[in-house]
């Protein structure tokens, strides 16, 4: 049996994706308040990135950490929905999967931190 959602080819394929990535944006967007929550951080620290970063290499670390915090955000969200879908039932699978996908969400907000951290430091403290 094949699935019929494979084997779209072309820009019928790219035209499907884009659209279940800004369903999935969405979504996380309704669902999830800690993604709305970064969103909004986002919507500030992207722009103030620009304006902070001295070099190209600072911009992208700046923004890379935000979006890295989004991304592993929505992967967490995914993991959850995922184990939640298959049973509201205590495990300690499903307890280590969530909580493991958790810590990746905090120390990506800790790499984010730092990277802003240092740059704050960097361009007006030292």
């Amino acid at each position: 049996m094949t699935n019929p959602y494979k084997g779209r080819i072309g820009l019928d394929r790219v035209y499907r994706a884009l659209g279940y990535s800004l369903d999935g944006l969405s979504s996380a967007y309704r669902g999830e308040s800690a993604f709305r929550q970064e969103t909004w951080a986002a919507v500030v620290m992207l722009p103030a990135a620009f304006w902070l970063g001295r070099t190209w290499i600072e911009v992208a670390l700046l923004v890379g950490s935000v979006l890295l915090v989004m991304i592993v955000e929505l992967l967490n969200s995914g993991i959850e929905a995922a184990i939640d879908r298959i049973s509201f039932a205590h495990h300690e699978l499903s307890k280590r999967a969530k909580d493991q996908a958790s810590a990746a969400v905090f120390l990506s907000v800790l790499l984010c931190l730092g990277v802003w951290s240092a740059t704050l430091y960097h361009r007006f403290l030292a």
